[in-house]
Order: structure tokens, then sequence, then C-alpha cells
């Protein structure tokens, strides 16, 4: 079951032409499964490249003077829409496969409490955290919250992002944990881009649960998994399966339910401290997020599975953290990464994918080349979407995005500043200038 949401594809042909660098990201036809190792860096650079665009579907892509010359464009090209990208990059869409749009407002006290010393279980501990956000959203009208996901995502889309998952967390009730997923369906029928609905109703144990946390994982397994399932508001289950939130034990449990009412899961794995991730791997996970903490036998079983590793470097940038996840490590044991916002009003309120590439070439030390990767392909991978998203194939989605720069390195280059200029969403542009 799928419920990757967008709205109809338009009609009307688009054709992007003379590239300064086009990022098609195509693999080896022999290839198959998300990017590792040195594939990260392969990124099918055409320099003059063409896309031409009908129906919300990639049609042809190759060198300008090749597309001017097709006997169809010629014919029908008076009523194609031109995008020109002279002296520009265009690369796929970004997908960022880790958000949490659903809320209602910042968390200043904790931004403050953080700079002065606090650590994130102390600030938790004093009220703050994650369910400091909960009262706003169960008061919250559907609409209301649905408003505040659609300006998200159109400020995504401004930095190049046409892919996002969204998830829901900051209820944690039955009626609120759904009433978050209406939002997120109800926006995303108002944006021309993908939206993946994902189920975090395990995201803390909520207070008036302190001490029964059973008691709460029940209520996730047998009411809010069913009922998201049944209605189809969902196609992932999230957990965040760390101290202070939800054991492994009760990782399971809720991971079996989600699989017996035909759910996909994803988990946050490894921000505070080690899980241990074996168990885990008979659900078949699409991703383990953030991996800050994780052992050489987990690596080497992720080696050999296509779960992606999925790293949101925002989220250690915002909480002024020394460390980052070691994508070196992950990268040269063969996993399959990819690079998320990890949006969220906490710990990382950021919508800009070119800022997580940034963080991740700075203090991760990955190269921009597999920065592009990371956020393009096995973003798509991450989501189960890659045979729609992810690259620039003939047959995929029209997902592009445009930026006004010569080089694409210069994408994670320029922190702080956002050189996109056009996003093509399922074929629908949208200019930025």
């Amino acid at each position: 079951m799928s419920t990757a949401t967008r709205r109809p594809h338009p009609s009307k042909a688009l054709l992007l032409v003379n590239a300064g660098q086009l990022l098609t990201l195509r693999a080896a036809p022999a290839k198959s499964g998300p990017r590792r190792g040195s594939g990260l860096k392969e990124l099918g650079v055409l320099k003059d490249g063409a896309v031409l665009c009908l129906g919300g579907k990639i049609v042809s892509v190759g060198a300008t003077r090749d597309a001017l010359r097709d006997p169809w464009l010629k014919k029908h090209r008076k009523k194609v829409i031109e995008i020109d990208c002279a002296g520009k990059v265009v690369l796929p869409g970004l997908v960022d496969s880790h958000t949490h749009p659903v809320f209602v407002g910042p968390r200043l006290v904790d931004f403050e409490k953080r700079i002065e010393g606090a650590s994130y279980e102390d600030i938790a501990t004093a009220g703050g955290g994650i369910r400091s956000s909960l009262e706003a959203v169960r008061k919250s009208a559907k609409n209301a919250l649905a408003a505040k996901v659609v300006t998200a995502l159109q400020d995504m889309a401004a930095h190049g992002t046409t892919t996002v998952e969204a998830k829901s967390g900051y209820g944690l009730t039955v009626e609120s944990e759904l009433k978050s997923l209406e939002a997120i369906k109800d926006a995303a029928s108002r944006w021309p881009g993908t939206v993946v609905a994902t189920l975090l109703g395990a995201h803390v144990v909520p207070k008036e649960f302190k001490g029964c946390s059973q008691k709460y994982v029940e209520i996730v397994c047998k009411e809010m998994i069913p009922r998201a399932a049944r209605r189809k508001l969902a196609q992932f289950v999230d957990v965040f399966c760390d101290q202070g939130a939800f054991t492994a034990e009760e990782t399971e449990q809720i991971f079996a339910a989600a699989k017996q009412h035909g759910l996909s899961v994803r988990a946050h794995m490894g921000q505070l401290s080690e899980t241990v991730l074996g168990p885990f791997l008979r659900f078949d996970p699409a991703s383990f997020d953030h991996m800050d903490h994780v052992n050489e036998g987990d690596i080497a079983q992720l080696a050999k599975r296509d779960t992606v590793a999925t790293l949101v470097p925002g989220a250690n940038y915002f909480l002024g953290l020394k460390e980052y996840p070691n994508a070196r490590r992950l990268i040269d044991s063969g996993v399959p990464v990819a690079l998320a916002t990890d949006y969220n009003p906490g710990t990382s309120p950021t919508i800009s994918m070119p800022m997580a590439m940034s963080l991740a070439c700075t203090h991760m030390k990955m190269s921009p080349a597999e920065a592009v990767a990371a956020a393009t392909i096995n973003g798509a991978w991450a989501l189960r979407l890659a045979d729609r998203k992810g690259s620039i194939e003939p047959g995929k989605d029209a997902d592009l995005a445009v930026f006004d720069v010569n080089d694409y390195r210069e994408i994670p280059y320029w922190f702080g500043a956002n050189h996109c200029t056009e996003t093509v969403l399922n074929g629908v542009p949208v200019s930025h200038r």
C-alpha cells in the first residue's frame, strides 16, 4: 500500500535546456538498490543538458542540441513551457526523507536553556522537549495544522525539495495523531510535490503514561496503527527507540503491529545511545535514522541490506554537539546513506536540504558528490520511491531542482544561502526568483 500523495499530472509539456551541469544520477544498468561506497559519487553529469517532461513524467534526457532536433519538439515547441538553465545546475528534486512538520510553534525556552548548558535529557525532565509541543497540537484544529504543513512544504520547495516524508508525533493521543495525519494528507493535496506520511505515535511516552509505558504501547499497537492503516493515512510507522523514549522490546512490539496491518517501518535509532539493530532487521525497515551510535557488527549487517542509514546533521548542529554521525565509517563499509533535515521545532528547525548537505560535507566529511546522491536517489530509496524519484531518467516523475551556480559543489559550499531558482514538482514548474 502506498500513501505517497501527489496532485494530478499537468498536461503541458516542459523543457529545460542549456543546463551547464545536468546531474542525472542514473546508475549503470546492472546496478540495483541504493547507492553505496564509490557508487555515491556517480552523478551522471551531462554538460549543456536538456530534459523534456510531459504529463508529469520525464520523457527524454540528453544534450540540448539533440533535444532541439527532436521532430516532436520542433512541431510542438510553441506549446512547450521552456526554462533556460544556461550557466545553472539542474539535479533531481531533493528528497527530504525525515521531517516532523506537524507542530504549532517554536520551542524557544528549549533553545535558551540549551545555550545555558542544559542537556537534552535535562530539558525533557523539566517539561520541555517533545512533550512541550503536545498541548498546542492537541488543541489545534486540523485546518490550522494543515496550513502550517503547507507553509513548510512550500518553503522546502523553495530550497529544491520536491519529495517530503512527514511524520505525526506531537499529539500522542489516538485522536490527535490521526488528526495530525489528516493534516498531512490535507496539506499534501494542496502542494504539487510528493508527501509520504509516517505515523510516529511512538515518539515519546506522554506524561499521563509515565511509569506505565506498556499501556501506551498497547494503545499505539491496538488503536493508532489499525485506525491509521484502515484509513490509509500513513505508509510508515516510526519509533523513537532510545534512552528516555522507547525500549528495543517495545519497538519490536510496535513494528510487529505495523507489519500486521500492512505498514512499513522505519525508526529513530542511535541518536543518544547505542541500540543493537539486529533484532529489528526481520521487519525489513526502510531506514534507521540518526545513527550517531552504532557498532561494527550492525554496520556489517547493514552493508548487506537495502535499509538506508539516514543521517540528520542539522540536529547535531542545532544541539551544539561536538560529534556527528560517522558517515565515513558507514560509507566506506558499504552502508547506503541518505541525508535529511529532521525539520522539527526542538532540535532541527531547518527546511533546507542544501544546509544539511553542507553540514554533511564540513562535519561528516562526505564529498559534495556523496551529499548530492544521499539527498536525492538514496533519500528516494529510504522512502521506497526509487522507482519514481531521485534521478533524472525517462519514465520517472518530473521532479527537478535548478540552482543558480556554475558547479554542483557550490550547492553545499554556499552554506546558509539559497541559490535554488526553480523547482519542478511532478511536472509543475515553480519559480523562486
